[in-house]
């Protein structure tokens, strides 16, 4: 047998994961390689510094912009629960699991054009404030101020969900002179009587039929001056009401906010699609280098994946799935293991 000498690139790892279905560790690529000894790919993943602008040069082409286009701003976590000493790895509340688990945090923005209905990842950033001491909000005032000055893109709005709708992120939109949509959290403090009335959690406040279907104007505690929103009450199932603030104060219709609201599920699309289908969470290895690196390629692969997908009109599930067609085809002409009874 031929010695496995070849040099890996980013090409050949990003192919792997766009073709395993199941495992995506180096151990297992370099069991399936004619030319790549598992020493050469540990070697290439820990030796390369794949940054998220990579993601950026891959989409820009792709992504057809929109004046009414929407950024969505979230966090996902990569599920470590049962690894040890992985780096990267710290406990944090995961909204998948609903709880607190041990696991990569991960700051995701997409672009959405609501006129397509189509959505394009356009960043991200890996939680890490023990080795660059940046909070999670920190990472999206990095990413809104790059894609306002640096990126140029054309968006209306800014969707994001509780964890973020902090006076520091909502007013540095506003100073961007762009529109936000965000819930809030039931205990957070708000004041719609003008002042005359204490501050009450949002959760407590009285609504008359008027309200319910046009909103109402509030002040939320810690804000400026007489710097006042909107807030609407969406009711989405008898056990959860969300309540939504805005700076768009022409906005009076309550199903248009949850018709808005509901953009923000796109990112969270992105995110299950990336760990069912590109092996984001499938990194074994310990060093920081290559899980950012391993992060890196599968976000590349669900670009390449959406790509071909709105190019077919098929979804991404498809044609993952579909490459074991052939396979299939074959094992039923010719079986490798033969069916037999006694």
């Amino acid at each position: 047998m031929r010695p496995k000498t070849q040099n890996v690139t980013r090409l050949d790892y990003c192919q792997y994961l766009l073709v395993s279905q199941i495992n995506y560790t180096l151990t297992n690529f370099a069991d399936h390689s004619e030319k790549f000894s598992h020493d050469a790919l540990n070697r290439y993943m820990a030796g390369e510094r794949l940054p998220p602008k990579l993601t950026w040069e891959n989409v820009k082409s792709q992504i057809v912009q929109t004046p009414n286009g929407f950024l969505v701003f979230d966090d996902t976590v990569a599920d470590k629960n049962y690894s040890h000493e992985i780096e990267l790895v710290r406990r944090q509340y995961s909204g998948n699991a609903h709880g607190v688990i041990k696991g990569i945090g991960i700051v995701t923005c997409v672009y959405v054009n609501p006129d397509l209905d189509q959505f394009w990842i356009i960043d991200y950033r890996i939680y890490d404030p023990d080795g660059d001491g940046k909070t999670k909000l920190d990472h999206l005032q990095d990413m809104l101020l790059n894609c306002v000055h640096q990126k140029q893109l054309q968006f209306w709005a800014v969707l994001m969900d509780s964890w973020y709708a902090t006076q520091e992120i909502m007013l540095t939109i506003e100073k961007y002179r762009k529109i936000y949509y965000c819930p809030l959290k039931d205990n957070r403090q708000v004041d719609d009587s003008g002042g005359s009335e204490p501050y009450r959690r949002v959760d407590a406040l009285d609504w008359t039929e008027a309200e319910k279907q046009h909103g109402k104007l509030i002040k939320i505690k810690g804000f400026p001056g007489n710097h006042k929103v909107k807030l609407f009450r969406v009711v989405l199932s008898t056990k959860r009401t969300d309540y939504v603030v805005t700076n768009d104060m022409a906005q009076d219709d309550t199903q248009a906010v949850q018709e808005v609201c509901g953009f923000r599920w796109k990112v969270e699309q992105f995110h299950r699609e990336t760990k069912q289908l590109t092996g984001l969470e499938g990194c074994q290895c310990r060093q920081a280098r290559i899980v950012r690196n391993h992060i890196a390629c599968a976000i590349l692969v669900w670009v390449r994946l959406k790509q071909v997908a709105n190019e077919t009109k098929q979804t991404v599930y498809r044609l993952k799935h579909g490459l074991l067609s052939d396979y299939l085809r074959q094992q039923l002409k010719s079986p490798a293991i033969p069916m037999s009874f006694a």
